[in-house]
């Protein structure tokens, strides 16, 4: 992303637009340090939760800047889970998701993260919030089929399955997630594997189909036709189980239906009644001293 896009985003952000010039002090801080002071730093996302910073780590420094990279998908997050709860972390990176799931709201996680060096960040995020005790991490790929498929390594956040034309790939083991969680029953999935969407699912059993899960925060953003894939069959699949599209509004704590998928992330839920009592019976929470 260049620096127009960058900064647009940063300021355009619903934590920071009535606080946009210190969103600029923490840009400008931020470039100026990493440059001289070349070792990560351990940012306090809530007042339960850290992770680590370093310089080139976008969705890391996206915290950062924001509080929240992903406001509403966070919040979402943030807001729905409880200490009881399993949370299934599907292209965990360094492990934001996770941090805020079994760091801020105590559940258990089991997280997913195919590149060795991600994955590593990833077990230092996990660490530093000593959260070994709830969270199970996999340095591997999800997919229909077991075995080894090659993956890129040089792409940060965007790291996925290759494609031809694809430099800087790895083989890494690939199972299937019904394989790696047997019985256990999420209530909220997160699932962005740039496009792998619908391998994963291919690989979930009946896990659709069961009463817990609630929830699934899911990347249908186009990246789905590099490998050949319909997006919209994603879509069709989740309302046959008994899904529905909505976008979370954190402030308001409240749920709008939409007709289609987003072009980001977006939520499926089912049982909205049980959803929105989870919503909103939740405690505020304070970001960048703003309390939702």
């Amino acid at each position: 992303m260049g620096l127009k896009k960058t900064l647009e985003f940063i300021l355009n952000h619903p934590l920071n637009k009535t606080r946009k010039y210190d969103a600029l002090q923490r840009f400008f801080k931020w470039q100026v340090s990493s440059r001289f002071l070349p070792w990560p730093i351990i940012y306090p996302i809530t007042d339960k939760a850290r992770i680590i910073v370093k310089k080139g780590m976008a969705g890391a420094t996206g915290n950062l800047y924001c509080g929240l990279h992903d406001y509403e998908d966070m919040f979402f997050l943030l807001h729905f889970l409880r200490s009881e709860d399993l949370f299934l972390d599907i292209g965990a990176n360094i492990g934001s998701y996770t941090v805020l799931a079994s760091g801020h709201c105590q559940a258990q996680t089991i997280a997913f993260e195919p590149a060795p060096a991600t994955y590593e960040f990833l077990m230092d995020n996990i660490r530093i919030n000593r959260m070994e005790s709830r969270v199970i991490a996999y340095n591997m790929a999800l997919g229909g089929s077991e075995g080894s498929i090659p993956f890129t390594t040089s792409l940060d956040t965007i790291n996925h399955v290759a494609v031809s034309g694809d430099a800087s790939a790895i083989d890494v083991p690939i199972k299937r997630l019904d394989t790696m969680v047997g019985e256990k029953i999420p209530q909220l999935i997160k699932l962005g594997v740039e496009g792998y969407e619908t391998e994963v699912l291919a690989g979930s059993g009946d896990l659709l189909d069961r009463y817990e899960l609630k929830a699934i925060i899911i990347e249908l953003n186009g990246a789905g036709s590099n490998y050949g894939f319909d997006e919209s069959l994603i879509h069709q699949s989740l309302l046959s189980h008994g899904f529905l599209p909505y976008q979370y509004e954190p402030a308001t704590r409240s749920l709008l239906r939409l007709e289609a998928f987003g072009n980001l992330n977006t939520i499926y839920i089912k049982d909205i009644d049980f959803v929105k009592n989870r919503l909103r019976s939740s405690p505020k929470i304070e970001i960048l001293k703003q309390s939702i």
